[in-house]
């Protein structure tokens, strides 16, 4: 691979960056729905604190496993679209929604009967009957953000990401009033704690599904597509099997990234309340600070899968390497502001010491792994954009799952006599955490690298399948 000079770099950031912008706004904005049910919830009482957390543990769980699986259709997408097969985009966004209402189905069933998942978590009788309910609400929520996701993978995929943007700031605004009425009650309504952060987030996700339908029909750009006008269109199982084969592994990634944060909660759950909501606080500011890499991930994937159908393959492996540096370029001044301003930030979650003094320790960790995650995440969301997914799912649940996850319940729940005191409890599997994202990064970027460099080029592919035969290539 030849060397790329500063200045190709700096104009591909630039493109990057250019793209990379409104998604963070809108992702934070997302986020932020999150961090408002935290901060509200917390003021009402700890008990519905904890209850949140157990119920966001799981619904994320799910809702990112499937997102994971939709998002099939941006990779796709984006090489149609940078090899100008524009009618092909409308036909896989259609079944794109096939795929969502399917998967709607199945979360939606385990959304409603949550209880051998909140068993791992042992939690007290007040806790459970509140997460269900939380959950239950929830399940009415599912197939609107499914469906939203669709109008924003076709928005991201084809760099047009301010509208997505503007429609995800709305509903932020509306957050705040709409979960004052249903937490804390008024207008006739009883005060309803964390399940009523549940009905503000339904009541919104439809709100946000109808207007991007509306934005879709009304909004001359989208005629490029040939979205409507055509009639009712049958599931296309070939379409279909296509998307399921690259999105299984892209779902099956999210899954096991989001159940090893949504499995530490449930753990550290045993621990007491005040426990998991040190580690509540704690996971959800992780949780904006990842946005931050995850928009610079998701635009670099556009562009590189948007020079992948231009079979521009070259320039694909330069902005592999800008949209890299550049998370890396944010990530260190990010780590340094959370080692010396944690105290402030947790005092801006909540006033209560006690909650503060368990999250401290785990906020250590945090700063300390932002160059990894930012860089796993940048080359993972490179891979998809290869269509190259299997592998990297398989490192993900080494990592994740085994030495994250499992030396995490080692380390902070039964802890060896090996293992110092400091270690114990929430602050172990945070612990563990961090060595699993550092090993994800390290084998994640090693993998690409080879792949980059062993790879025939011009990278062959078929646009009109998906498929490709790069393991294939290797092994001739």
């Amino acid at each position: 691979m030849s060397p790329v000079s500063a200045s190709v770099l700096l104009h591909h950031a630039r493109r990057i960056t250019g793209i990379a912008w409104p998604m963070l706004i809108g992702q934070l904005a997302v986020v932020a729905n999150g961090v408002i049910d935290t901060a509200m919830t917390s003021r009402f009482s700890a008990t519905d604190l904890a209850a949140l957390s157990l119920g966001v543990s799981i619904y994320v769980s799910i809702f990112v496993g499937l997102n994971g699986v939709l998002q099939a259709v941006s990779p796709v997408i984006s090489q149609l679209f940078g090899a100008r097969e524009f009618r092909e985009i409308g036909s896989q966004v259609k079944q794109a929604v096939w795929l969502a209402l399917f998967l709607a189905l199945i979360g939606c069933g385990i959304l409603l009967h949550p209880q051998p998942l909140l068993n791992i978590a042992q939690a007290g009788s007040a806790l459970n009957s509140k997460a269900t309910l939380y959950l239950g609400i929830l399940a009415c929520a599912l197939p609107a953000t499914l469906g939203f996701r669709i109008y924003s993978a076709l928005n991201n995929a084809v760099g047009k990401t301010k509208m997505v943007m503007v429609i995800q700031l709305i509903s932020l605004a509306l957050k705040i009033p709409l979960n004052t009425l249903f937490i804390f009650g008024g207008l006739g309504i009883p005060a309803m704690g964390g399940p009523g952060c549940a009905i503000a987030t339904t009541s919104i996700s439809w709100l946000m599904l109808v207007t991007a339908w509306l934005i879709l029909h009304r909004v001359r750009y989208y005629q490029l597509f040939t979205l409507f006008g055509s009639g009712w269109v049958r599931p296309h199982w070939p379409s279909l099997k296509a998307l399921l084969h690259l999105g299984i592994p892209m779902g099956f990634s999210y899954l096991i990234e989001v159940t090893a944060y949504a499995f530490m909660a449930l753990f550290i759950a045993r621990l007491g309340a005040i426990a998991v909501a040190g580690h509540q606080l704690t996971a959800n500011f992780g949780t904006i600070l990842y946005m931050l890499p995850l928009s610079i991930a998701s635009s670099t994937s556009t562009l590189v899968a948007q020079a992948i159908g231009a079979r521009e393959t070259q320039k694909a492996r330069q902005i592999s390497q800008a949209g890299i540096l550049l998370a890396i370029s944010f990530a260190l001044p990010l780590a340094l502001i959370i080692w010396y301003k944690k105290t402030d930030i947790l005092h801006a979650y909540t006033p209560d010491e006690t909650i503060i003094a368990a999250a401290i320790p785990l906020f250590g960790f945090i700063a300390f792994y932002q160059i990894f995650d930012a860089i796993q995440v940048v080359v993972a969301f490179i891979l998809r954009a290869y269509k190259i997914t299997v592998i990297p799912s398989l490192l993900y649940a080494f990592s994740l799952w085994g030495c994250g996850l499992g030396g995490g319940y080692l380390i902070g729940l039964t802890h060896p006599q090996i293992i110092p005191a400091e270690l114990h409890g929430a602050t172990g599997f945070w612990f563990a955490n961090t060595i699993s994202i550092a090993l994800a990064a390290t084998t994640l970027w090693l993998y690409l690298a080879f792949l980059q460099k062993n790879i025939p080029w011009p990278y062959q592919h078929d646009l009109s399948n998906g498929r490709y035969c790069i393991l294939r290539r290797l092994l001739s």
